[in-house]
């Protein structure tokens, strides 16, 4: 019963009341989500997920076949963003005849399993920014994810690894890209803390990638001019941190616009280098930029943009904004929402879970569980197979001390996260290898020398904490002239092969020729590790409900279940 004559105890000072506290509050403040950032709405600045009061209403005008308005908006008024999507990404000649379908039938069609993919993507393609907006809108997180298992583009789900490290270390770089090939990552991304050390760092994507799998492809995520120039010397093989904004004042706070995005695309890809644009919900809101629009009616109009531009595929989820949507309410719902909406336009989608956004251990498995469990083109655009904190894209959501976790997730429910099992002694050996082929490389090429010491203190590091340091100023000098020298992927290929790693030197090759072929380029592309594409166009997603689309089956289900800590009958 509660004392109503006692609920106040004396401060320490003695001179002035405070409240009594409910000690389960107090336990309850203790806890590491309430390390997190809340805000409440306020949609003038933009810190709204979905329907915010200053989202159009959805609207179109055509006359002769010409968009002439759009969401409430003269061609007059246009501003940058408007004027691009009218031109380039809605069909002018079904827009009226989709506009006028009701958003509810819209919202259901994705759901329904009796429509087909081609069926839902046709109507898409006659929608205006506001009324996709409103479609999503209709839609709770458990329809979007259904939506999303029948809506992606490649029929086979997969992931992305973020390879990385505090010092820029080459050697420990090369081991970790081994070990994430044996972990079945299709793709693998680094970064660097130092710009004049990208160089060094395709290179050991490149080196220890291809020594892990045959097939891995890799992107060193820099300055756009050298990301660039590495792709076109064969020491990368994708790029995807190519930014795109909702709004004309992001845009220019780049000195970008969507015509010198295009073009920057179109750069890549006639080199045969696979791209995507990078955008996500939050983005404009950090800049300033929203309008006082929400977050996911922005976000649309990148998708809507990516898709005009003709990329093949659009990293979004939020990805480095996630702190600002996961702070608001419904905001990881407008996440989903966003993924869902670039597979409705028929793109491929690497869905974020790229960047930590919580301490709590439930709300980063919430989110990621999102796209875990219907399955998208990639479910991480950047899961760090490193600890988080040698992961310099800010963190991961999950990272490689959540492996076992992970893998005990996709086992538990019986589902496909795009990584499977590794044991210990694969993993030792896979690392060492991929480190000695990079000291060969580096002899081979006149490079800084990688010492034994540091070749056994990479094949046994969890991190760079447990790595030698390297001499910075060598080292950068060194990538510097490794640039000046024009060192391309097949100089790579051929300091493998003098060295005797010629099966190493064979998958570089491969790669190289991969660009050459351009399948890779196809929407939704990856490659086997016997460099066989996996695309859109031969793996298509055929899911219309049970019995249909990906099964986690046959050998690809064994490897996933058959854990190291799992006890059979021997053992008993």
């Amino acid at each position: 019963m509660l004392d109503k004559t006692d609920n106040t105890t004396q401060s320490t000072a003695g001179d002035q009341p405070a409240t009594k506290r409910h000690k389960r509050f107090e336990a309850l403040e203790k806890r590491d989500v309430n390390q997190d950032g809340f805000v409440k709405e306020w949609p003038e600045v933009g810190l709204i997920a979905m329907g915010s009061p200053n989202d159009p209403a959805p609207a179109i005008r055509i006359e002769n076949g010409e968009i002439v308005g759009m969401d409430g908006v003269d061609r007059a008024d246009f501003d940058l963003v408007d004027e691009f999507v009218a031109r380039t990404a809605i069909d002018a000649s079904v827009a009226e005849q989709m506009m006028a379908m009701d958003a509810t039938e819209i919202a259901r069609k994705i759901v329904d399993i009796n429509v087909s993919r081609a069926e839902v993507q046709k109507i898409f393609t006659g929608l205006t920014p506001a009324k996709i907006a409103a479609v999503m809108d209709e839609m709770n997180v458990v329809e979007m994810m259904m939506g999303l298992q029948k809506m992606r583009a490649r029929r086979t789900p997969s992931t992305q690894g973020h390879v990385t490290n505090v010092k820029d270390n080459p050697v420990l770089m090369a081991a970790d890209a081994a070990e994430a090939g044996l972990y079945d990552y299709s793709e693998i991304e680094t970064t660097v803390g130092m710009i004049r050390y990208a160089p060094f760092n395709a290179l050991a994507l490149l080196v220890g990638g291809q020594t892990g799998r045959g097939g891995i492809i890799s992107q060193d995520a820099v300055e756009e001019a050298m990301e660039l120039q590495l792709g076109l010397r064969g020491l990368t093989t994708y790029a995807e941190t190519v930014s795109v904004y909702g709004t004309e004042d992001a845009f220019r706070d780049g000195d970008d616009t969507p015509w010198s995005k295009a073009l920057l695309a179109s750069a890549y890809a006639s080199r045969g280098i696979k791209m995507r644009f990078t955008s996500g919900t939050g983005a404009e809101v950090q800049m300033a930029s929203a309008q006082g629009k929400s977050m996911l009616y922005l976000e649309i109009k990148c998708v809507m943009l990516s898709k005009g531009v003709g990329v093949q595929g659009l990293q979004n989820g939020s990805i480095s904004c996630i702190g600002v949507p996961a702070s608001v309410p419904g905001g990881i719902r407008a996440v989903l929402a966003e993924n869902l909406v670039t597979t409705c336009l028929d793109l491929e989608v690497a869905s974020g879970n790229d960047q930590s956004f919580s301490h709590s251990p439930f709300r980063r498995t919430a989110r990621t569980l999102m796209q875990m469990l219907p399955g998208t083109d990639l479910i991480f655009s950047g899961y760090a197979t490193v600890p988080n904190y040698d992961d310099m894209f800010a963190g991961s959501n999950f990272d490689c001390d959540d492996n076992d976790d992970y893998l005990m997730i996709s086992r538990d429910l019986k589902v496909d996260g795009g990584i499977v099992p590794v044991s210990e002694s694969d993993a030792i050996a896979a690392r060492n290898k991929a480190a000695r082929a990079l000291q060969a490389v580096f002899e081979e090429l006149g490079l800084p020398r990688i010492t034994d010491e540091e070749i056994e203190a990479a094949t046994y590091a969890h991190g760079s904490k447990d790595m030698p340091d390297r001499d910075t100023v060598q080292d950068t000098k060194a990538a510097t002239k490794m640039m000046e020298d024009g060192i391309t992927g097949m100089d790579v290929v051929k300091a493998l092969g003098r060295r005797g790693f010629t099966d190493v030197a064979s998958n570089v090759l491969e790669m190289q020729k991969q660009r050459v072929s351009g399948d890779y380029l196809h929407t939704s592309a990856i490659l086997s590790r016997d460099f066989k594409t996996i695309a859109a166009v031969n793996d298509l997603n055929d899911y219309q409900g049970p019995g249909t689309g990906y099964r986690l089956d046959g050998e690809r289900w064994q490897k996933i279940s058959d854990v190291r800590q799992a006890l059979g009958p021997e053992d008993i």
